[in-house]
């Protein structure tokens, strides 16, 4: 079957790994089902695999997609939950530590088909598009669980999100718009603080810029770059969410201020297959539709993966057949 996969790792030249071809159709195990995949997203997830991050070298190769949408085989259209836990686990699923992501150990979803366990796979809502839908698994899954199960926010209250063109960033604006939360956002550049406005912020500022007045809350997926920045915005007893560190895991701590203010970190992990539905339901009651950057078809895959490494991104960049 046709598929979109990593060769090998490679640390220093991911896309050098990125093969455009040809894959065997996968089994389906008792208790798992078939999905012809219509739809799916590009996530950072796919450039760590490519590097070769959180996953082994004898997983290779491994065909790339951590969601994305499609059709059963007895026709069901549905949208894709990526996190797949240990057999037998109760509870929330982000705290499996045997939990693992669609291609970390099991193959993706950027093929013709994909298989994933049966409770894996949810209802599309029907005023959502297949492009829509691949949106929902990963960034828009993230971005609901850092606003509405992490943060504690009230509607009112005023939130800053780090980076405005991102796939969790732009869900985070359109959600938290349409939750009734002031929603800053720092952008690099006019173009990238445009789209955060477009999309329902209230104010936008250039990166690490010194902001009006403090915020209650900042959703952190950039890291080292702007994490002084993200903890100096904060008001007393305020909470930082983070749920990545795309410009580095280690940046000054900042405890001084942190325990003087009483400040909050927080960590934030995909989501479970309820907050899923719930962000299904949300979306499709209150209007909602995901901002899609780009949208091509799974053969130009090579031209998506080159526009987010090198940052060219302004919402989620969707792969189509």
């Amino acid at each position: 079957m046709f598929a979109v996969y990593a060769r090998e790792p490679n640390q220093d030249k991911p896309l050098d790994s990125l093969v455009v071809g040809e894959r065997p159709e996968p089994e389906v195990p008792e208790g798992w089902v078939r999905v012809a995949v219509k739809a799916a997203s590009l996530n950072m997830h796919d450039i760590w695999t490519l590097r070769g991050v959180g996953i082994k070298p004898d997983q290779f190769p491994m065909i790339l997609g951590c969601d994305g949408a499609g059709v059963l085989d007895d026709g069901t259209e549905v949208a894709l939950h990526s996190v797949i836990n240990a057999p037998g686990w109760q509870g929330d699923e982000t705290l499996d530590p045997k939990r693992t992501l669609l291609t970390e150990k099991l193959q993706g979803t950027f093929a013709d088909f994909v298989v994933v366990p049966a409770r894996n796979v949810l209802p599309k809502p029907a005023g959502l598009s297949f492009a829509e839908a691949a949106t929902m698994g990963t960034a828009w899954l993230t971005a609901y669980r850092m606003l509405f199960v992490k943060s504690g926010l009230r509607p009112g209250e005023t939130l800053l999100v780090q980076g405005a063109s991102g796939g969790v960033s732009t869900a985070l604006i359109q959600l938290g718009r349409a939750a009734g939360f002031r929603v800053w956002v720092t952008g690099r550049t006019e173009e990238k603080r445009a789209l955060a406005e477009r999309l329902g912020a209230h104010q936008t500022f250039e990166s690490g810029a010194r902001l009006s007045e403090r915020v209650d809350a900042v959703f952190e997926t950039v890291g080292k770059a702007t994490w002084s920045h993200s903890v100096k915005s904060l008001k007393p007893g305020g909470i930082i969410v983070v749920s990545g560190a795309t410009s580095g895991p280690d940046p000054s701590a900042e405890l001084q201020r942190v325990f003087f203010l009483q400040l909050r970190v927080t960590g934030s992990t995909m989501g479970t297959r309820d907050e899923l539905a719930n962000l299904l339901s949300y979306v499709d009651l209150a209007g909602i539709r995901p901002q899609i950057g780009a949208e091509l078809p799974f053969t130009d895959a090579a031209q998506g993966f080159r526009n987010m490494l090198d940052g060219e991104t302004a919402g989620k960049i969707v792969f189509t057949r």
